[in-house]
């Protein structure tokens, strides 16, 4: 058997060479615990043709646009997370692997793999600068990007950003790219705490960043417009200082677009994509049409579609005014009720500021004339997307299918579903997955387990639940682990995480989703089945000289970190006061957090205090009520902290 004309043992004995995703065989026809996953499609430059990368069948697949049939399939080594395609549709470059990152250089008219070049760890949205001859790559782990010389077919340069690269554009003459940064780096506890986009200036390297508004938080993705003066940005827009207590009118989560200036290389504003009374929860993905007259922006959450009027957008944020000044000469503080927002700080809080330029396309079909209610297809979880014409694909992740927006169809519903295999039978696990990413289950849409779970990890956000009571916020934890390492909460409040996913259903998303649908039983499935990433610290997979050094620090008597954070959750799973409560809290002892996969969980502390594990030992003076810190040396404290690192 060969796929894209490479036999299946030689691309598994790659696989496992690379260190990579290892099975291929079982996951191409969408047989029962198997699944395609589409999360990305990409047209060919003729747009003849649409390629669509299916994560969890580690492929990609050739659909032809006319027939809207899959003509072929190319095997992956590992699971594809970003696509390019050169100018002249000749190469496929395409991310993929884990610690061990690696860029594809693929034939496409044979499928056949001319080069695979090393990158960084979880490497994804690749872009090629329009010499064609570079690509650049977020290193997502690595908080960094790649330049690769194509034709040398090697990484030439590494570009620090600042965390978790996910989505990257470039403008037109190749000049700047923009990169979205997931997570915010601040502390939780700050004045404002924020995402940001990084630019990067292809002559030098340079990099500067632009902040998004206070709460931004999992920007998804970015997108250049096609003349090159505007940058679109999608992501949460939180409310994280208010208390917890309600969900109507964007209470804790809103879903956002950020207008970029690519000139000035600053924040034209934030607008936001839901309506007054229904969310748009997890905006994903964003593009325009050809002419950028349109924003088209995928919702992972509710599984919609918004088509913005650009040109409508620009000219009404240019008009708010700046100032109340402005706003008075306006005539706009004597006219109640007609400007929702008067001048523009207001308007990342209006819900009406696109009520008339923008529309909401629902790709999910109801009611199907001659179809019970059961057996209506699957259409759930869009991604990324691509745009010919008049017409607008979406990878719907967990129906193995394709939404086909027609936006030149006269029919009232314009969509249609493009199978891309056998509708998919969900296991409860999945079933999970789905749950945890869906805001249907959520009070007016608002928001997801995923809004403040991005990856089922944490937002960087401090927030005020009131489990253990109002005005003591609390940092967000990864779900990582939590069923191992109760009790749940960093107050102990819950005894287990059963019990902290059924409360979070009910005092979160303020739902109570029908017995049958198995809504906290399947996340409790899928949540349990989670696996740590490894950790960027490591080299080739185990610790560095300087990680074991620290290791044996750790596990010191003198030092005694291991005697709350013994092996091998790295927790003990006991309430300890470590000093570290603050005037608002109600307790002084917190639980033990384990510190696998901690790497990943900044900032630190149940207050988010600390940005860096070593800001928290030598600042914080964690671990001194447990060991002796005053005694190490500025060496021991780097080895301590790579150790942990590691984990």
């Amino acid at each position: 058997m060969s796929l894209g004309g490479i036999p299946v043992s030689i691309l598994q004995r790659t696989m496992v060479a690379l260190g990579l995703c290892t099975l291929l065989a079982g996951t191409l026809r969408g047989e029962s615990g198997t699944y395609l996953g589409p999360i990305d499609v990409v047209a060919s430059p003729d747009q003849q043709i649409l390629y669509v990368l299916q994560y969890d069948a580690q492929r990609i697949d050739v659909l032809d646009v006319a027939t809207n049939q899959v003509t072929r399939s190319i095997a992956c080594p590992g699971a594809p997370t970003g696509l390019a395609v050169q100018a002249d549709g000749s190469t496929l470059y395409v991310t993929c692997g884990v610690a061990s990152g690696v860029v594809c250089a693929i034939e496409s008219s044979t499928g056949n793999v001319l080069q695979t070049i090393a990158v960084g760890h979880s490497p994804c949205a690749p872009a090629l600068l329009p010499d064609g001859k570079h690509l650049v790559v977020c290193n997502r782990f690595n908080n960094d990007v790649s330049l690769v010389d194509v034709a040398a077919a090697q990484q030439v340069a590494r570009v620090p950003v600042l965390r978790e690269p996910v989505a990257s554009d470039v403008t037109p003459d190749g000049s700047l790219v923009l990169v979205a940064n997931l997570l915010p780096i601040d502390p939780s506890d700050a004045d404002t705490v924020a995402a940001e986009i990084s630019l990067i200036q292809m002559a030098d390297l340079a990099t500067t960043s632009i902040r998004l508004p206070n709460g931004s938080s999992s920007i998804r993705d970015i997108c250049v417009s096609p003349d090159g003066k505007y940058a679109y940005a999608v992501h949460v827009l939180s409310r994280y200082r208010m208390p917890t207590t309600q969900l109507e009118r964007g209470w804790m989560n809103t879903n956002a677009l950020s207008v970029i200036d690519v000139a000035s290389r600053t924040l034209v504003n934030t607008v936001l994509l839901d309506e007054i009374d229904l969310g748009a929860a997890n905006p994903y993905a964003v593009t325009t049409s050809a002419d950028g007259a349109v924003i088209y922006v995928s919702h992972a959450g509710t599984h919609e579609l918004s088509v913005v009027d650009a040109p409508g957008l620009m000219q009404k944020l240019t008009s708010v005014p700046k100032t109340m000044e402005e706003a008075r000469e306006q005539g706009r503080l004597n006219t109640a009720g007609t400007y929702a927002s008067t001048t523009v700080v207001d308007v990342p809080n209006d819900l009406t500021f696109l009520v008339d330029l923008r529309q909401r396309v629902n790709l999910r079909k109801r009611g199907l004339p001659g179809v019970l209610p059961e057996k209506q297809p699957l259409i759930n979880g869009p991604r990324g997307l691509e745009v010919i014409g008049s017409k607008i694909y979406v990878a719907m992740y967990f129906s193995d299918a394709l939404a086909l927006v027609d936006m030149d169809s006269k029919l009232y519903d314009k969509v249609t579903l493009v199978p891309l295999g056998p509708e998919p039978q969900l296991t409860l696990k999945r079933k999970g997955e789905m749950y945890f990413r869906d805001a249907d289950i959520c009070f007016q849409q608002w928001q997801s387990c995923n809004s403040c779970h991005p990856d089922i990890r944490a937002d960087g956000l401090n927030w005020d639940l009131l489990n253990d009571d109002i005005g003591t916020p609390k940092n967000t934890k990864s779900m990582l682990l939590a069923y191992e390492t109760p009790p749940s909460m960093s107050a102990g409040v819950r005894k287990t995480a059963e019990e902290a996913t059924r409360a979070g259903i009910e005092h979160i998303q303020f739902a109570v989703p029908p017995a049958e649908d198995q809504v906290p039983e399947s996340i409790d499935e899928f949540l349990k089945a989670l696996e740590p990433v490894p950790s960027p610290y490591l080299v080739d997979g185990k610790l560095s000289e300087s990680a074991e050094r620290g290791k044996t620090l750790f596990f010191s008597e003198k030092v005694g970190c291991s005697k709350c954070h013994p092996e091998p959750l790295y927790t003990d799973l006991k309430m300890h006061d470590v000093g570290s409560s603050v005037p608002y809290d109600r307790r002084v002892d917190f639980d033990t957090p384990t510190l696998v996969e901690v790497w990943r969980t900044a900032p630190y502390m149940h207050d988010g205090h600390y940005v860096t594990i070593k800001d928290l030992l030598v600042t914080g003076e964690h671990g001194a009520r447990a060991g002796e810190l005053d005694e190490l040396t500025e060496q021991d404290i780097d080895d301590l902290v790579e150790f942990v690192l590691s984990l």
